[in-house]
């Protein structure tokens, strides 16, 4: 008998299909930037702006003072003439031309050297604001923004002079100096001369801006120390600079004008720029 063939089972792997794992990420969505919105006041159809207001008295601060608030005057310069001011209560100006009716007249008081006028009293405003005498003579108006706008730019002046000290030269930083110190800045060390630098430039930002400015500061410092060494020589009446060496004059101080500042424009000159190559390589000597 024949066999039966054994039939193998085969076992198909069914091909295994990775799935894609998509991960899906919210869009950035950009934050806008905000403004800052700044606080604003209603104004009326003149341009006031309506607000309370603050004044103070300067100098000294007595418990109570009082300033006029009548028999006072305002030049008006488009209608060309002196406008008489008065402070009454139950008025809507301060304009006595402008007045209908009775004339309570009002005082005008300062507690402890300040003065409150809160938003709704106009006409007493705008006459300490814009009109009374006595405006910043013997009281000011306290104004915040414009106090705020001032100290930013001291203080961005300030910043200015600092960078500015910060990067200037052994030479300029000395020459800078010498107008502050005078001479004893020959004798300074490298870190004084820059400490002293920064603080001048701290303390009197502006002066110290205009000096870096200067292109004669330079040659006033390089006159100087020409004649502290002896090379050049200034006369006893600060009229005349001559050579050191055997007092050959050199220039006349014009009048009116100081000694080095003319010594510095004369540099510049045809004569002048030879003397100062001359000088120049005896310092360097």
């Amino acid at each position: 008998m024949a066999k039966k063939q054994e039939t193998k089972k085969v076992e198909v792997k069914e091909p295994q299909v990775q799935e894609e794992v998509v991960v899906e990420t919210a869009p950035v969505v950009k934050q806008p930037k905000t403004k800052r919105k700044e606080p604003t006041n209603k104004t009326t159809n003149d341009g006031w702006e309506i607000k309370d207001r603050v004044y103070y008295l300067k100098g000294k601060k007595p418990l109570s003072h009082m300033i006029r608030s009548a028999n006072i005057y305002w030049f008006d310069e488009e209608k060309g003439f002196e406008r008489e001011l008065k402070y009454c209560e139950n008025q809507q100006t301060c304009f006595v031309d402008e007045m209908k009716g009775d004339q309570r007249l009002s005082h005008i008081i300062f507690r402890n050297g300040a003065l409150h006028v809160t938003r709704e009293k106009t006409v007493l405003q705008k006459l300490l604001s814009l009109y009374h005498p006595e405006r910043n003579v013997s009281y000011t108006e306290w104004k915040p923004v414009a106090k705020a706008a001032d100290d930013i730019n001291v203080l961005e002046m300030e910043i200015e002079a600092l960078n500015a000290a910060q990067n200037l030269d052994i030479d300029m930083a000395e020459a800078v100096m010498r107008v502050e110190v005078g001479s004893g800045v020959s004798n300074m060390s490298s870190k004084e001369l820059k400490r002293d630098l920064l603080l001048y430039a701290k303390r009197n930002p502006e002066l110290f801006l205009e000096l870096v400015n200067d292109e004669n500061v330079v040659l006033r410092n390089f006159g100087i120390k020409a004649t502290e060494m002896g090379i050049l020589k200034l006369s006893s009446d600060q009229r005349t600079f001559s050579w050191g060496s055997n007092d050959r004059k050199l220039m006349n101080v014009p009048f009116d004008e100081h000694p080095y500042s003319a010594l510095a424009a004369w540099f510049k000159t045809d004569e002048g720029m030879e003397i100062y190559s001359n000088i120049e390589k005896r310092l360097n000597s």
